[in-house]
């Protein structure tokens, strides 16, 4: 992995929240890592969360990071692969510094008060607490994530958003809101880990732990998770696949939605039925979201001028921009720089 892609990293240290305890900072003592798993997570969402520390320590020549793994009652804990892994039960007292929570389907029967009340009992002992892919929905139903900043995978986000008011959910691939973080699922949580490995021991460390599994970050933190598989789309409606992947390789200059329906072989109202059949809401509204997103991570993540964001936005004019900016996210450009800045 080259340097410029580790270095997107560091652009994200400006939206940390000061934290006298934050793990992601530099420190050289190991981190004791818990690993709290619940049935129905999928293998590569704790693969994530794993490898990367265990290569780290490869890399380093030494115990950089160490991991249990839990769950509420002990034993084993059957994964959607078929697979078992064997767990200790999580205590109100643990031994550790950080709690990653992971899980997957079924989140409703697994979510017990009895969990939510551990997790509760856990939190205030810990240097940080987080949740990747439907881990963030336990956090949030304890409580722990209110006032937090916060994602999940993109396909649970619009109801997280609506069941959870009192956390300001966003699309990004993964956040870090004080000693709270959450990723989107396995692959943003690969790049939180690398950050996390960055932020602690430098970022050549980070490369070759990225290095070692041939990967590539391509995605800053706060880039938008887009609201749609399109492998997923690929197989149930390869026009509308074949229409968002255009639409991800076109935002400096957008095309119509009239042209993008031609390049499909549709008529535009056809593509019109075909967003709201399969996502609920029109090309027009999908492709506003994901250019508006894009100026967001950009203004976070670069020192571009608002003029020149609103053009890679695909926006002729600023004004236009300027507006359909602030009705989005609630505050002009400047002022989430500044809020990010400080």
């Amino acid at each position: 992995m080259g340097q410029l892609a580790v270095s997107i990293f560091a652009n994200y240290d400006q939206v940390l929240m000061k934290h006298e305890e934050n793990i992601f900072s530099p420190e050289t003592n190991p981190l004791s890592v818990g690993i709290l798993l619940l049935p129905d997570s999928n293998m590569l969402s704790l693969a994530a969360c794993i490898d990367p520390l265990r290569a780290a320590n490869r890399r380093a020549d030494r115990n950089v990071f160490k991991w249990r793994l839990y769950s509420p009652d002990g034993g084993d804990v059957p994964l959607t692969s078929a697979i078992s892994v064997a767990t200790e039960a999580l205590t109100a007292r643990p031994d550790f510094d950080v709690l990653i929570v992971v899980a997957g389907f079924r989140l409703t029967e697994h979510t017990t008060p009895t969990l939510l009340r551990r997790l509760r009992d856990v939190a205030p002992r810990l240097r940080a607490i987080g949740g990747v892919d439907g881990g963030p929905w336990l956090l949030a139903r304890s409580g722990l994530l209110d006032g937090q900043t916060a994602t999940t995978h993109w396909e649970d986000l619009e109801e997280f958003t609506d069941v959870f008011p009192a956390i300001n959910v966003v699309q990004d691939r993964f956040t870090i809101s004080g000693k709270y973080f959450t990723a989107g699922g396995a692959i943003p949580t690969i790049d939180l880990m690398l950050h996390l490995i960055q932020r602690r021991l430098g970022a050549k460390l980070a490369q070759s732990v990225a290095g070692a599994f041939i990967y590539d970050v391509v995605q800053s933190p706060s880039a938008p998770q887009l609201p749609v598989s399109t492998q997923r789309l690929q197989r149930n409606s390869p026009k509308l696949a074949q229409v968002i992947t255009v639409m991800g390789k076109s935002i400096e200059d957008p095309p119509s939605i009239a042209t993008l329906a031609r390049q499909a072989g549709l008529t535009q109202r056809g593509l019109e039925l075909l967003f709201q059949k399969q996502l609920r809401q029109s090309p027009g509204a999908f492709f506003l979201n994901h250019r508006l997103h894009e100026a967001r991570r950009l203004a976070l993540d670069t020192a571009l001028s608002a003029h020149d964001i609103s053009l890679r936005a695909g926006f002729s004019s600023q004004a236009v921009f300027a507006r359909a900016f602030r009705r989005e996210f609630g505050m002009s450009l400047r002022d989430l720089r500044h809020m990010h800045r400080q």
